[in-house]
């Protein structure tokens, strides 16, 4: 029998390695942080870290595993890459949108995604939105398209009236 790969997301972060697990693992139920390493010695002609700083942080996110990597200041975050947050009623929608965009990129919040205040992008949406949206062919969902991206966080019941042409 063949054992099936675990596929983990490694975050690149110049030296917050620990700050941004207990700050993601404060937000998220379920969540925890896991083992932590170390640099030693060896290597610090390439990699410039003091032994005994961090090096990377494993940490769960209602059990989706990941590790955070102090790898210096080399390479930032882009939207090119985003984690989903699919809620089921607005309450989760505003508790997760202002956990996670507080300190982060205010310019760069549009139609649910955010820019938290490590750079990383973030969609907090409710889960019924791609329901609504996703039928171009329909004129419900092209009326929520349409208000969904006048919006930065998703206002559930907006889109909602907008779709059943109630707005």
């Amino acid at each position: 029998m063949q054992i099936a790969p675990t596929i983990t997301p490694c975050l690149w972060f110049d030296n917050q390695a620990e700050e941004v697990a207990a700050f993601y693992t404060a937000i998220f139920k379920n969540s925890r942080i896991g083992r932590i390493t170390r640099y030693g010695k060896e290597g610090f002609e390439i990699h410039g870290r003091p032994a005994g700083s961090v090096m990377t942080v494993e940490f769960e996110l209602d059990g989706q595993a990941f590790t955070a990597l102090n790898g210096g200041p080399v390479f930032k975050f882009n939207e090119a890459v985003s984690f989903q947050v699919q809620c089921e009623t607005q309450e989760e929608v505003d508790f997760y949108w202002d956990k996670l965009s507080e300190g982060g990129e205010e310019q760069a919040q549009q139609c649910g995604w955010l820019k938290d205040k490590f750079g990383l992008s973030w969609q907090v949406f409710p889960r019924v939105l791609t329901e609504w949206v996703g039928d171009p062919a329909s004129e419900k969902s092209q009326r929520a398209m349409k208000a969904m991206l006048q919006m930065k966080k998703i206002d559930l019941e907006t889109i909602r009236q907008a779709y059943d042409g109630t707005a």
